[in-house]
């Protein structure tokens, strides 16, 4: 999103933009498929397409292009073994192949488009060829990620790009408050559901994109299923933990996880167990949530939990 509001704030100002895309990647390359970088012709840059002395010559490279008359569309590779043909300067191993794309005014709409789509959460596909740079709002393909290369003018590349990734939270405690932090960081957009009034760290979050005081026993009615949505319970009592989790435990989300200890969490699935849920369906739960990393203060748990998000969405 920042990337997009970074090429979108600069073709406002009538400023030209080249977009650099990694299309193709191969082993250890530091660049990866779809990382991004925007150069401006005021020297200002936002992103990165893998860092080191690639990145610093390649952006040199849009700035001396991006000083003529017409910067021109053209696709570079990049073999990370020092000073051979083709070669990036680094020795990481690995290649990386990269679009440049001149972006200027005539490209506002789609750039504007991108950020509505984001704004509304909804997905579609970036498509690059030597002559267009377009985004269309549709259903996901069957890949993210779609090169097609002929020659050096018969080209094209399409990127779906994802809606956001949402982090419900149940429960708006010390852990709530420092996970919606720590994730609205990583980029996801973060909504906070308690069942409690005046909670002081529900009042202080000022990090969620959205909060709301809620009957847990309706939960279910706030959190649409969703490849894109994660779940994190977190309340701060047992029953409340289960009856979430209960009303959670059977719907389509890309991870569900509960806070507590094993034997809490031993405790109450055997109890819901006996209450008709199937060892299948809570094998699916993630508990005790998060990565162990022996954390103890709230902010500690939270790196443990989005780490253990991150992971699970990188999968995908």
């Amino acid at each position: 999103m920042k990337l997009w509001k970074f090429i979108h704030s600069k073709l406002s100002q009538d400023k030209t933009v080249y977009l650099m895309t990694v299309i193709q990647h191969k082993g250890s390359s530091p660049g990866r498929q779809g990382f991004k970088m925007a150069v401006a012709n005021d020297n200002e840059i936002y992103g990165s397409i893998g860092g080191g002395i690639m990145e610093f010559n390649l952006v040199e490279l849009c700035k001396e292009l991006l000083q003529g008359t017409k910067p021109q569309s053209f696709i570079k590779h990049q073999i990370h073994k020092g000073t051979i043909v083709d070669g990036s300067g680094m020795i990481c191993s690995g290649e990386q192949t990269v679009i440049f794309y001149p972006l200027d005014k005539t490209d506002f709409l789609s750039i504007q488009g991108i950020l509505t789509a984001y704004a509304d959460n909804k997905s579609g596909t970036l498509s690059i060829s030597p002559e267009k740079f377009t985004f269309s709002v549709y259903e996901e393909p069957a890949s993210k990620y779609n090169y097609t290369h002929t020659n050096e003018s018969e080209w094209w590349y399409n990127e779906f790009l994802n809606k956001k990734d949402i982090v419900y939270i149940v429960g708006g405690g010390h852990v709530g408050l420092a996970a919606t932090k720590l994730l609205k960081q990583l980029g996801f957009s973060v909504v906070v559901f308690d069942n409690r009034t005046h909670l002081n760290t529900f009042e202080e979050n000022s990090f969620a994109d959205k909060k709301q005081i809620i009957d847990y026993t309706n939960v279910s009615d706030y959190i649409p299923e969703s490849n894109s949505v994660y779940v994190a319970i977190m309340t701060n009592k047992y029953t409340d933990d289960k009856l979430a989790l209960s009303k959670l435990a059977r719907k389509n989300y890309h991870f569900i996880g509960v806070l507590g200890s094993k034997a809490k969490l031993k405790l109450m699935f055997e109890v819901m167990q006996k209450e008709g849920f199937t060892k299948d369906e809570l094998d699916k739960i993630h508990a005790p949530i998060g990565l162990h990393i022996y954390s103890q203060t709230p902010e500690e748990i939270a790196v443990s939990i989005a780490a253990q998000i991150v992971t699970i969405k990188n999968k995908k």
